[in-house]
């Protein structure tokens, strides 16, 4: 009989959806970061181009309710960030041995800024995300140096359209009252992104060890279910990140039935970075249905998927599937008592002690 009530408390759970607080300008401009670049690639003849801009113009949602001044200061810094994160993945590309370290590395660093300042979601996910898909890019020598340059071509372009919006949301809300001041403790930012950062190249050696495709979304999965808040948090994270990916995947074969020229690739992409950022405050796992086939334009449309989208498809499942259940592992010890107390053990006894008084 206990079955019945743990299963309704689940279905609310995975069901439930958030209240909104998001202005309806906030997606449309989102759509215009991503969006806009892949237009002007059309434009030019270089969908490649176009789509790593585009790449770069999600630093758009790293935008904070803040001041004018600060917001600007931290999408410009995250924007620097963006772009050094997509670059170390491709250095990564250029020498194979150092993907796993320069990930690991990227997703402890990026995790210890996004703690200690308290940036809200999607905290470190987009610059591990950019990370990722530059060390599996098909790309070298000179056209290395180009995609670098576009995607930060697509973070400064961001950077201006939040400028933008900010000044109109500004003058209609008014200022945003100042939050209270973050006071992180070691614990939360160092052991959390030290495991956090671990388990990501966890992810990653996994992908490689069962020879995978495409290995680059297992950790990004893996880092979007270890982020939750709690092991609740992740547990209904991972349960409707796996049943989204696996609708979007059928919304993708649908997309790919269209005559997807660049035109209608920038389209597409507008259309779905529109959606998901109505959608994902609302109810994370309606979200992913159409995060997936987005992830899958970015990474892949200028590779000639199209004629055989279904290995495509199966692949995206599969590494959905791996990272996300690695993710769950990873905040299992995340929230644990026990594995932070060991891990935080040994990471203070690396802290350089300060002079005797």
């Amino acid at each position: 009989m206990a079955l019945k009530p743990f299963l309704l408390n689940e279905w609310r759970q995975l069901a439930r959806v958030n209240r909104s607080d998001r202005p309806w300008e906030m997606p449309v401009a989102a759509a215009l970061a991503s969006g806009l670049p892949i237009f002007i690639g059309a434009a030019y003849g270089e969908l490649g181009l176009g789509l790593a801009g585009s790449l770069g113009g999600l630093v758009f949602l790293h935008l904070p309710a803040t001041r004018l001044a600060h917001r600007m200061a931290w999408l410009m810094a995250c924007a620097f960030g963006m772009g050094c994160s997509y670059a170390l993945g491709l250095l990564g590309h250029l020498v194979p041995p150092l993907v796993v370290p320069l990930l690991v590395l990227i997703t402890v660093l990026v995790t210890m800024v996004c703690r200690f300042y308290a940036a809200p979601p999607p905290g470190s996910l987009f610059f591990v995300m950019a990370a990722a898909i530059g060390a599996y890019s098909p790309v070298h020598g000179r056209d290395a140096i180009l995609q670098v340059g576009a995607v930060a071509l697509g973070t400064v372009l961001a950077v201006a359209i939040a400028f933008f919006y900010s000044l109109h949301i500004m003058s209609r809300h008014g200022v945003p009252a100042p939050s209270a001041p973050a006071q992180p403790g070691f614990d939360h930012v160092v052991v959390d992104s030290v495991m956090i950062g671990g388990f990501v190249g966890l992810s990653l050696l996994a992908a490689h060890a069962l020879q995978l495709d495409r290995p680059y979304w297992v950790p990004v999965s893996c880092l979007a279910i270890i982020q939750g808040a709690s092991l609740r948090a992740a547990w209904t994270r991972q349960v409707q990140r796996t049943l989204g990916t696996a609708l979007g995947l059928l919304v993708f074969l649908g997309i790919v039935q269209l005559p997807l020229g660049p035109w209608t690739v920038a389209a597409v992409v507008t259309a779905l970075t529109l959606v998901i950022e109505t959608l994902v405050v609302r109810h994370y796992g309606l979200a992913a249905v159409f995060i997936t086939p987005l992830a899958l334009l970015l990474a892949e449309a200028g590779q000639g998927f199209v004629a055989a989208p279904q290995p495509l498809m199966q692949a995206r499942l599969l590494d959905t599937v791996v990272g996300s259940t690695l993710g769950l592992v990873g905040a299992a010890c995340l929230h644990s008592p026990r594995v932070r107390a060991a891990v935080g053990a040994g990471l203070r006894r690396l802290r350089p002690q300060g002079p005797p008084r």
